[in-house]
């Protein structure tokens, strides 16, 4: 369900690229390859962190989804929201406890993270 988020936000900053970088970096004799690592990814970086952001808070909150679809099955398709729903119905409260927490502080340090790159692009 994320997967459309990052593609569209990412296919936009790649496509924002002025072309008239492109040509000049072929017209100086550098192939494809060169041109994505060296012009168009660094060009379009905000635009790819912005749709990693969309999409891994959109996957933070896939949890009925997942669950009705992929399982719980422990190791291959357990998240987090669907491990501290296991846990939680298991009765071990401070596991759960403790995976909320971390869930909370990487989801602030993430906020945090976003609130900078934010910052630059004004």
């Amino acid at each position: 369900m994320s997967l459309p988020l990052m593609l569209k936000t990412t296919r936009s900053a790649i496509e924002s690229v002025d072309r008239d970088l492109i040509d000049a970096s072929y017209t100086l004799g550098h192939g494809e390859f060169y041109t994505a690592l060296k012009i168009v990814i660094p060009l379009s970086k905000k635009g790819i962190f912005a749709g990693i952001a969309l999409s891994f808070t959109r996957a933070l909150g896939e949890f009925g989804a997942t669950l009705m679809l992929a399982g719980d099955i422990p190791g291959k398709t357990e998240t987090m929201p669907l491990a501290i729903y296991s846990s939680v119905n298991s009765g071990n409260w401070p596991e759960a406890n403790l995976m909320a927490l971390v869930f909370v502080l990487l989801s602030a340090a993430l906020l945090f993270i976003a609130g900078k790159f934010a910052r630059q692009a004004i």
